[in-house]
């Protein structure tokens, strides 16, 4: 499916200079992509975005900088939808996963071998519901595998006035 809206991201401050990378996902995997694929985790609306950043402390939130991203992607499936869940070979309860404990247990999570079979098949990303604790009942996520400032895989971070630090220089 096309999927055309907006996206949003909390980042660290300090990482900033860099909110289209991926690398942190890249670098320790996440809910939906194993260590060393790259992948852009944005939400569907700004107070899910909030919760996703604060989930292990939303008591105690931290600085954090909001970005929005044009997004015109295609090629993304819908999770939400059980002929979508059916076609990638996942359940909701599977996708809820601990998947930090199955990590932890040296086995891989159930997302993890869905995202290589989707990434392998062409499937840019996927819309999900939010499994932050705190987030809104509502709360949705893009999940990015394949994504450029331009379509057909778009998710252009929208910085008109060039307000984000260029890099870690910037903090100094």
């Amino acid at each position: 499916m096309l999927f055309k809206g907006l996206g949003y991201r909390a980042h660290n401050p300090y990482w900033s200079f860099s909110p289209t990378s991926g690398d942190g996902a890249k670098l320790r995997g996440g809910r939906f992509n194993p260590k060393g694929i790259s992948t852009l985790y944005l939400s569907l609306t700004a107070p899910t975005a909030l919760a996703e950043y604060n989930q292990g402390f939303p008591h105690r939130p931290q600085p954090l900088t909001l970005c929005a991203y044009e997004l015109n992607c295609k090629n993304i499936m819908n999770l939400l939808d059980q002929k979508q869940r059916n076609k990638a070979g996942i359940t909701l309860s599977e996708m809820a996963c601990t998947w930090e404990l199955i990590v932890a247990r040296k086995q891989t999570p159930p997302t993890w071998i869905m995202a290589n079979h989707l990434i392998a098949s062409g499937i840019a990303g996927i819309i999900v519901p939010s499994y932050a604790k705190n987030a809104p009942e509502d709360g949705l996520n893009i999940i990015l595998w394949d994504w450029h400032d331009f379509p057909p895989h778009q998710a252009k971070l929208i910085d008109d006035d060039k307000r984000l630090a260029k890099n870690l220089k910037s903090w100094k």
